[in-house]
């Protein structure tokens, strides 16, 4: 430590607050007297002014904005073209992806309405490009006709070349040399910089170790070139966390601390040598109260004492920045160090709205509305004024409100200074320091690639290109300026207009059907310390055990549940599903204990466990809500005049619910519970290996109001199964019942073979089987993505999804990189004790199943090219492994672990892949990654696969999707398929009365199976 001062305990904060509680201290914090609102309105109305008046020659991310509106089909084209084309380096693709853009756009048509180089010269190459490629014709037609004439050579060149152009423009430059010498040169006009290396995330250590190295070069070119300012006067650079490890997520916090901060502490000392300003880069709110706790470890590094270069940037649009404020304010007391801290408005909004409501979290980490961001910013910006010197602020923005706003409550005085995107608020920022040249202003300019900086730009597009924000309205004549000059707090009049109406919490997502499963966010520390702490006292509670059952026991079962099925069929459909209902809430309300019973027995990971529970709750609502529907009032149909037509459906009788271990609480649950509000009576027999989880299951439905005689278990192995299957009573009356099974090919097989061998009627089969899941990446695919979506279906849950990701074609053009990062990513996972919130990986069902993938993996290492072999410790694991065939066919059988196989495919011989793929004969799942909208839909068409995952998202800014399983928005996951498979638990009655006069009487019918 650096002074006699404590330390600061950890961050922490409410990780989602309410926004009307927030709101009532914004809206009094946003009080100002008449006479500094009127100059406010001065101040903005000039810079404003400024900004309709640019005359600007090449033009900016504004004349952009103007030129192709996101709201316009050619605007999303270019967006879309822009993050992806450049790096596609096959001509055939190319060819491709070009084509389905541009036709889905006018920009043969488009009437260019600015007159900046830049505007112009893309929008005519786009344009030429456009008349060539005529919506409907094919590279093999029209590219291919006119290639002896140049045209498809022309019309890449062109695109790419319209790309090159818009990059050029908003990207300081491609190396940091190159960034340095073009910032000299305008060093005149914008004499601060702050340099931001670009690209994606770390997936390997080998991506952070490229990225450090990038990071210190950086630092020492920067270094070299600053002169002899002081502080707050010279350049700087922005770091980004998530750059320098391939974990960094809230439950590696020891990993990330141990191996991260070391890394940041020598960058930051790199910087403090040549006393440049050092910015720890905003991140994720999950990843809020990890950040701070690296920035605070380095900070306490005693070699950086009395460096004042160190700072970071905060989210005005994340509810928690007053008091992440207040912490950093405590670390610079603490330390006796002053601290530069940027206030930005937030670039990932839509990230943490998708990811809240897939997590099912009771609200948002960030404002659900921009005025309720424009209020707390300058909240935020007032709290740091107050806390200069001890705190550097730095506003970033591009509201010319905002910036006279800061002007205001600054009153004259120094100590702070404005940032602005590069090729982003010129003319705003000219004018304010030829009217104010007393305060300073720096220039936030990201380096890199071509290939990683149009990404870059689409995010600033997507940041600033909403027809509401400023930055799409100040340069519009047609926009009155006094409608800009409106406050957030005229907006936001009262804490109930607090949060948009439009955008439901997340536990009211799926409103009015059901609500949406409670989760728990893993980055908010005392939530996840609470829960691993109640795991660990369920643990004891939890070690208990159930006798198999024998023969006689199945046949009473069996006759108890044929006795409770006439009054449960009977009961009402709206208590049935008050039942299921109450089993979801008392699920969540024993979230720890059903938790530790599934790491016990089914070795699953905190995270893999959270997503089951969560599951299986949503199941029991949606079946209620859907069973509701279905069994409520009879539906009238429509007849011929004097009678009447109704539908009703009833229960079968006696259902055999036969589950797998994989899943012992979500699939068990959603087959009995199904099988339950369709008015059945059940005897569930689940796997052999996890039979506690479904006795505490039937535990806890039974006393959510189900009788004990409509629902039976009968635990045990294979045999008590066949038993049940081959059981006389499951067909006789009082109903025609039937099977319910999920597993393995071979044994739904078998029990078919036996139910079809009955006589009497015949007994429904509804079997769920898994098989060879294949997904597709093509090499408009961000790399990064894909590698994340790969690792999460192939190694999550040990591999042991029936829908995790078997067999991944790969375009060869883009293989090699690709297979590269997927087999980094996966050596960075951690295999090991599932009860560990760090772990990933956790141990194969049982030393049968290791033995079985064992023996394929010696197989493999024989048969294929191996490019990835995991390491596991003793006991029942297997490491992720990949390998890659030169043929699908090699595959001939599903492989159920982390094992995955991989196939190179050339572009022109897609076709080649889908015949691979129906050849398997499965059709579970299948993922998508491409760009080309044509291409995905062709695929769609062609293959009946009941689950598709596509990814086709332009820059990874929303993410989370779980493919191949696990909980998605849906509450479902692939095993439910919907009302339609509800209804195979029930058999259709069609009662038709006839009411005509001539008849004198009502006949009722029954119905026809």
């Amino acid at each position: 430590m650096t002074s006699d001062s404590p330390a600061p305990p950890p961050f922490a904060a409410p990780y989602a607050p309410d926004d009307g509680t927030i709101a009532v201290r914004l809206l009094a914090a946003s009080q100002l007297a008449a006479e500094q609102n009127e100059r406010i309105d001065r101040t903005a109305t000039r810079l404003i002014e400024a900004i309709r008046s640019n005359d600007d020659p090449l033009g900016g991310v504004e004349d952009m904005l103007r030129e192709f509106a996101l709201s316009t089909k050619e605007g999303l084209a270019l967006m879309v073209l822009a993050e992806a084309l450049l790096r596609v380096p096959d001509a055939r693709t190319a060819d491709q992806f070009i084509e389905d853009k541009l036709g889905e756009g006018d920009f043969i048509h488009h009437e260019t309405k600015s007159s900046a180089f830049l505007v112009n010269a893309s929008a005519w190459a786009l344009g030429m490009s456009a008349r060539v490629i005529q919506p409907g014709e094919t590279p093999e037609g029209t590219l291919g006709r006119l290639a002896k004439r140049l045209g498809a050579p022309a019309v890449r060149a062109a695109t790419r070349q319209a790309m090159r152009l818009m990059g050029s423009h908003f990207v300081l430059g491609e190396t940091i040399e190159a960034a340095l010498a073009r910032a000299k040169a305008q060093s005149a006009k914008s004499p601060r910089y702050s340099f931001d290396m670009l690209g994606e995330g770390a997936r390997t250590v080998a991506d952070a170790e490229r990225y450090f190295e990038a990071y210190a070069i950086a630092i020492h070119a920067i270094g070299r070139a600053a002169g002899n300012r002081a502080l707050p006067d010279r350049p700087g650079i922005s770091v980004k966390l998530s750059a320098l490890h391939p974990r960094f997520e809230a439950v590696s916090r020891g990993r990330v601390m141990t191996e991260l901060v070391p890394r940041l502490v020598d960058l930051a000392r790199r910087a403090q040598s040549f006393d440049l300003n050092f910015t720890v880069d905003a991140e994720e709110a999950d990843r809020l109260e990890l950040s701070l706790d690296v920035i605070a470890a380095t900070l306490g590094e005693a070699s950086l004492a009395g460096w004042d270069g160190f700072g970071l940037a905060i989210q005005a649009y994340q509810k928690r920045a007053s008091e992440v404020i207040d912490y950093v304010d405590a670390l610079a007391r603490a330390h006796q160090r002053r601290l530069m801290v940027r206030l930005v408005k937030g670039a990932y909004w839509d990230t943490e709205i998708k990811r809240a409501q897939e997590r099912g979290l009771d609200g948002y980490p960030v404002f659900t509305r921009k005025a309720m961001t424009d209020l707390n910013y300058v909240a935020c910006a007032r709290k740091l004024l107050d806390l200069r010197p001890r705190l550097f602020p730095q506003f970033a923005t591009h509201n010319a409100l905002t910036v006279a706003t800061v002007l205001e409550l600054a009153d004259g005085s120094s100590g702070f200074e404005f940032q602005r995107l590069h090729g982003m608020g010129d003319a705003l920022y000219a004018r304010l320091a030829e009217d104010r040249p007393e305060f300073a202003y720096r220039t936030y300019a990201p380096v890199g690639s071509h290939r990683d900086l149009l990404a870059y730009l689409v995010r600033r597009l997507l940041e600033n290109g909403a027809n509401s924000s400023f930055v799409a309205l100040a340069a519009d004549n047609a926009v009155p300026i006094k409608n800009l000059l409106k406050r957030p707090a005229e907006i936001i009049s009262s804490p109930a207009q607090a949060r948009h109406p439009n955008i439901p919490l997340p536990r009211d997502l799926l409103l009015p059907q059901r609500i949406n499963s409670r989760g728990i966010e893993f980055g908010e520390r005392v939530a996840l310390e609470r829960l691993v702490t109640t795991i660990a006292t369920e643990s004891v509670p939890a070690a208990g055990s159930v006798s198999d059952a024998t023969p006689a026991d199945a046949d009473a079962a069996v006759a108890a549940a044929r006795g409770g099925f006439k009054s449960w069929s009977a009961t009402p459909a709206a208590q049935r599903a008050a039942a299921l209902e109450k089993a979801a809430d008392l699920l969540e309300s024993r979230a720890a204990h059903f938790i530790a019973l599934l790491q016990r027995e089914g070795g699953k990971t905190l995270d893999d466990a959270l997503s089951e529970l969560r599951e299986a709750a949503d199941f029991c609502r949606y079946y209620a809500a859907e069973g509701r529907k279905l069994f409520g009032d009879d539906e009238a149909m429509p007849g011929p005049t004097g009678e009447s037509n109704t539908l009703r459906l009833r229960g079968r009788g006696v259902f055999v619910a036969i589950s797998p271990w994989n899943f012992p609480l979500a699939i068990f649950l959603g087959q009995v519970t199904a099988a339950l509000m369709a008015g059945n009576a059940v005897v569930a027999k689940p796997a052999e290996q996890t039979p506690l989880v479904a006795a505490e299951a039937v535990r806890l439905l039974h006393e959510a109001g189900i009788p004990a005689d409509a629902l039976r278990l009968v635990p045990g192995d294979g045999r008590i199964g066949a038993a049940l299957v081959a059981h006389p009573g499951i067909a006789g009356n009082p109903g025609i019942a039937g099977v319910v099974f999920t597993g393995s090919t071979e044994v739904a097989r078998s029990i078919n073979r036996t139910l079809a061998a009955k006589d009497g009627p015949i007994v429904p089969l509804i079997a769920e089987t898994g098989g060879i899941n294949a997904m597709i990446a093509d090499a408009t695919a961000l790399p990064e993505q894909v590698a994340d979506d790969v690792v999460t279906s192939a190694f999550r849950s040990a591999g042991q999804r029936c829908s995790a990701l078997r067999l991944l074609f790969v375009q060869d053009d883009v293989a090699d990189r690709m297979i590269e990062m997927i087999a980094g990513a996966a050596r960075e996972l951690k295999i090991g004790d599932a009860s560990d919130p760090a772990t990933h990986i956790g141990p194969v069902i049982d030393a049968e199943a290791k033995s079985r993938l064992d023996a394929h993996v010696a197989h493999m290492k024989r048969e294929a090219w191996v490019h990835y072999a995991g390491v596991a410790p003793e006991g029942n694991f297997v490491a992720p492994h990949i390998f890659e065939l030169n043929d699908a066919g090699q595959l001939t059988e599903e492989i159920f672990g982390p094992i995955l196989h991989v196939v190179r495919y050339e572009a022109e011989r897609l076709e080649d892949v889908l015949r691979s793929i129906e050849a398997t004969g499965f059709g579970l799942t299948l993922g998508i990654h491409s760009r080309i909208d044509d291409m995905v839909e062709t695929i769609v068409a062609r293959l009946s696969t009941g689950n598709i995952y596509v990814n086709r998202n332009m820059i990874g800014a929303v993410v989370g999707v779980q493919p191949f399983g696990g909980h998605g928005l849906s509450g479902t996951g692939p095993k439910a398929g919907g009302p339609h498979y509800l209804a195979r638990f029930a058999t259709e009655q069609t009662v038709t009365i006839n009411t005509a006069a001539a008849g004198g009487n009502a006949a009722l019918l029954s119905g026809e199976e």
